[in-house]
């Protein structure tokens, strides 16, 4: 990995979801803009707020995918991470970062 880049996968990330009243909303469904959650696989050197492991959330739309050994991931600016849940936490702080 270059520069501000960040390695993503979306694997596991269920492009089905639910509305609070059960209804299921199947991920052809195009309502909003909405954003996507992806884990953390690489890291450049000069990203800062981001580490391996970390679930980061970004527009789906501004996106570059990429195959790697057969398997697909998603290539990032840092930049362009709009949050961060990291299980590290420290005194006073949530976990998540905006």
């Amino acid at each position: 990995m270059l520069h501000d880049r960040v390695l993503v996968s979306t694997e596991g990330e269920s492009g089905e979801r639910r509305s609070t009243s059960g209804i299921v909303i199947p991920a052809t469904a195009q309502l909003e803009k909405r954003l996507s959650w992806a884990k953390v696989v690489a890291v450049g050197p000069n990203v800062r707020t981001v580490e391996v492991g970390d679930r980061v959330m970004f527009d789906g739309d501004d996106r570059s995918e990429v195959e790697v050994r057969g398997r697909d991931y998603v290539l990032l600016r840092e930049r362009d991470i709009h949050a961060v849940a990291a299980e590290r936490l420290q005194d006073g702080q949530t976990g998540l970062y905006l």
